[in-house]
Parts: C-alpha cells; sequence; structure tokens
C-alpha cells in the first residue's frame, strides 16, 4: 500500500516532528526561527497570568545561533523564558509540565547530522502539539510579525535554570523499581554525542551499573557522527571489550534507543516493546489490552502479541501518532521500531533512557542474560531502503505505481508494502515485509528502481 505522506492540510513549515532543515537555511534561519517564536508566543498567550517558554537543545553548533533567535520571538510577543541548555527531549516535555511552563521547546534535529537542526513543541500537558495548531502556527507566520509584537513595559523575561539536569536525573531513576538495584550488571552507554551526554550515565551509575560511557564528548558537529542509536557499531564493539551485559545506544535528543546484548546482537524498538509488553502484562501494569506501534512495526510483533492475547494497533509514522492513538485507547506502551518508545506511566514522549531502564528492571529481576531475555519473537524478514528525490513527487508517476501494483501483486497475503514520504527529508521510504526474504528483497529494489528513475 502506499504509505501516508504524513501531512495534514498544507503545510510548509511543520513536518512529522516540528520544524527541521539544513541549519541556516529555509525555515531554519534566525529571522525565521525568531518570526517562528513570534507566532508561537500569539498562539500560547491566553489569559493575563506571566506567560512561561522553557527552551532545551541537544549539541549541534546551529544550537547557539537558534537558541537566541528564539528567545528573542518568545520575549517580543511577551512570554518569559526559561533557559535549561543540553537536554534530552522527555526531559524537556516533563519540565513543561513541571515547571507549569505554557509551553516547552526542544532545539534537536534528533538522529540528523550536525548540519541539520529543527524545533520541537509541548504543549503545558507536555504533549506534542496537533495538526491543526501547527497550522495556525504557519498561518501566523504568513500574517508577519506586527501584530504579535508586545508593548516595552509588556516584554519577557528571560531566565537560566542551572539545575534542570538534576531534575530529570531524578525523574529517570524514578521509573527504575525501588527495590531493585543494578549492582553487578556492567552497561555500555552510547550518548550520540548528543543530549543525554551528561544525564544518561550518571542516572545508571547512580542506580548501581558499573558504566563505560561512548559517544559522551560533544564538539558541536560529531552528534550522530558513526555513534548513537542509527549507528550502533561503536556501542557493539565496546560490549566485546568491555565484557559488558548490556549496551545502550540513545540518538542525538536521547529520545530513541536501541539495544544490543551480550553478544553484541542488537534488540530493536519492535522486540523492545514485545519484552515490555509482556513484562508488564505479568505484573498488572499494562493498560487498554495492547500495544500502539506504526505501519512499519514487523508483522513477528503483531504475532507475539496476538499469542499472548494482546492487540497492535498500527498508526502512520510518527510518534505523535502513536501517542494519539494511545490516548484514544488508553494503552500506555506505543513506539516504533526506530526505538521510539512511549511509555505514558512515565512520560509524553519517546525517553530512550527510561525505556532502556525498563529492559535492565526485567534484567535484574530474571538475572538471565540479556540474549535470553530480548528475543521474544522471530521476526518476519524485513527491507527498508530509501530512495532520495529532488523535486515534484515520485510516487505520483505511473511507472512508480506500475511497480507498487506488481509488488503488492507478487505478495499477495504473505507480504506487504510501506511505501511513504518521509516528513523530516526528501525521501521516498520503500518497505516490503514477508515470509520469503528473497522476494521481499526482489519487490523492494525493483520499486526503489522505478523510484530513482521517476525522480
Amino acid at each position: 500500500m502506499r504509505g501516508d505522506d504524513q501531512m495534514t492540510g498544507k503545510r510548509e513549515i511543520f513536518g512529522t516532528d516540528g520544524v527541521r532543515g539544513l541549519a541556516n537555511a529555509g525555515a531554519m534561519t534566525p529571522d525565521n526561527i525568531l518570526r517562528l517564536g513570534m507566532a508561537v508566543g500569539r498562539v500560547f498567550k491566553n489569559g493575563s497570568h506571566r506567560h512561561r517558554v522553557v527552551i532545551g537543545k541537544d549539541t549541534r553548533l546551529s544550537g547557539y545561533m537558534i537558541e537566541p533567535a528564539l528567545t528573542a520571538g518568545f520575549a517580543a510577543s511577551g512570554m518569559d523564558v526559561f533557559l535549561l541548555g543540553p537536554l534530552p527531549t522527555p526531559a524537556m516535555a516533563m519540565l513543561t509540565r513541571s515547571l507549569r511552563a505554557d509551553l516547552g521547546v526542544m532545539i534537536s534535529a534528533s538522529h540528523n547530522p550536525y548540519h541539520d537542526n529543527g524545533v520541537k513543541f509541548f504543549g503545558p500537558d507536555g504533549f506534542k502539539l496537533s495538526d491543526e495548531t501547527e497550522m495556525e502556527i504557519e498561518r501566523l507566520m504568513r500574517e508577519g510579525p506586527d501584530a504579535g509584537r508586545a508593548g516595552a513595559a509588556d516584554l519577557g523575561r528571560v531566565k537560566r535554570i542551572d539545575d534542570a539536569g538534576a531534575r530529570y536525573i531524578e525523574f529517570a531513576k524514578a521509573a527504575f523499581p525501588r527495590r531493585q538495584s543494578l549492582d553487578g550488571v556492567r552497561v555500555v552507554i552510547d550518548c550520540a554525542n548528543g543530549a543525554g551526554y551528561k544525564v544518561a550515565p550518571t542516572v545508571l551509575w547512580e542506580l548501581g551499573a558499573e558504566v563505560k560511557s561512548i559517544g559522551v564528548e560533544p564538539n558541536g558537529f560529531n552528534i550522530n557522527h558513526e555513534v548513537g542509536s542509527t549507528s550502533p557499531e561503536k556501542m557493539q564493539k565496546a560490549v566485546h571489550e568491555y565484557r559488558a551485559d548490556i549496551g545502550i545506544a540513545l540518538d542525538g535528543d536521547a529520545d530513541r534507543v536501541i539495544i544490543c546484548d551480550e553478544q553484541g546482537h542488537i534488540v530493536d524498538g519492535d522486540q523492545i516493546l514485545a519484552l515490555i509488553a509482556n513484562a508488564w502484562k505479568k505484573t498488572g501494569a499494562l493498560k487498554g489490552g495492547g500495544v500502539v506501534s506504526t505501519v512499519m512495526a514487523n508483522m513477528g510483533l503483531d504475532k507475539f502479541l496476538g499469542d499472548q492475547g494482546l492487540k497492535l494497533e498500527r498508526t502512520k509514522v510518527g510518534d505523535r501518532y502513536v501517542v494519539e492513538e494511545m490516548r484514544a485507547k488508553g494503552i500506555n506502551i506505543g513506539g516504533e521500531p526506530s526505538g521510539h518508545v512511549v511509555l505514558s506511566d512515565y512520560g509524553t514522549t519517546g525517553d530512550g533512557l527510561v525505556t532502556a531502564l525498563q529492559v535492565l528492571a526485567v534484567v535484574a529481576s530474571e538475572g538471565r542474560k540479556v540474549s535470553d531475555i530480548c528475543r521474544c519473537f522471530a521476526p518476519f524478514p524485513q527491507l527498508l531502503k530509501n530512495v532520495r528525490y529532488k523535486g515534484g513527487d515520485p510516487l505520483d508517476a505511473d511507472a512508480v505505481k506500475a511497480a507498487i501494483k506488481a509488488g503488492e501483486d507478487k505478495f499477495g497475503k504473505a507480504g506487504r508494502l510501506v511505501i511513504r514520504k518521509s516528513g523530516t527529508e526528501p525521501l521516498i521510504r520503500v518497505m516490503g515485509e514477508g515470509e520469503n526474504e528473497t522476494l521481499v528483497r526482489a519487490v523492494v529494489e525493483d520499486i526503489c528502481a522505478a523510484v530513482e528513475a521517476a525522480a
């Protein structure tokens, strides 16, 4: 099937996860970011109280440019600004609620290279903004900034909060069972030279683990570079070198996680969802009778959950849509194969560290090896390829449509296709899954070739 292109209405600035692009170009120039701040300020100013926005960031060089531009925009609209410095995205969601702010902001392009950056927004409840709110922000940006300017006496104030990291550390530790300890557990933690580089190793160490940290030397340019959840090879190598029990790799803003076992084998988001769902079912903590994931979730996860009497509810790609479905169905576990896992008992968005702590809680309670615990099911053969394009919509080309139809016919009921445009990059993502690995590869490669020819 052809996947959703992730856009509702005619949004020009916002993608699937806030605003993102090449730093100091397009939407990510200082003047556009200032206008964005003013427009968002207009949307979230409601009432006569002093309005408050909290801003965090990851470790990209361009954060030093975007943070003051956003700060100026919010202050110009009359909002007080609290600057929290480098912190994980889930910390910003938590602190937005803890500090009773009207708005939370995270400056990050997540797993992208350093030369990209982005801005994610959280409402006062800690949840990401709706499509409708984002469209309203874009409308106000088109109107221009004059209507949103505060008077000279009503400008916002700016303050730096120095203990924000310590607040998140205590929050994350509270997600680990109080009666348990990580004493004797040797952990490799890869922080991707990103937002979690200080807080994540500290949490693990304070819970008793023996910690070997990598990806904790950010320089503005090396975020996600050959480290982190999108490049787990260094984590896997370190697990072997230090004879660790488990490897944990976060992405640049620490809202997703990939794990490897003591043998260096990768445990992806689908296996993590299965593990936590099964553990929570046993303790009675699981709510809603199932798990929410996206159209990209492996069919093996669907089968595993079904065997446990649980449902897999699928959404279009994007953690925001996962969260919306979780809230609608009363489900407290959701996520994506990428390791973006949302545990609503603890937070409102993906949290790589808190997710890893749930896995470690099972390891600590059962006393078995990670390789024995984290292989919940045999995944169906699945292949995902990305094809970059320059303009237009290759999915509208007749040759591409024909290739997709041919692939669907070859699969029949023994497989499936998910083909969609990325919401953050000019990419067509082609995913095939089925019982026959050779057939899956052939179908995906045929469609990618058609897309490349049309791009």
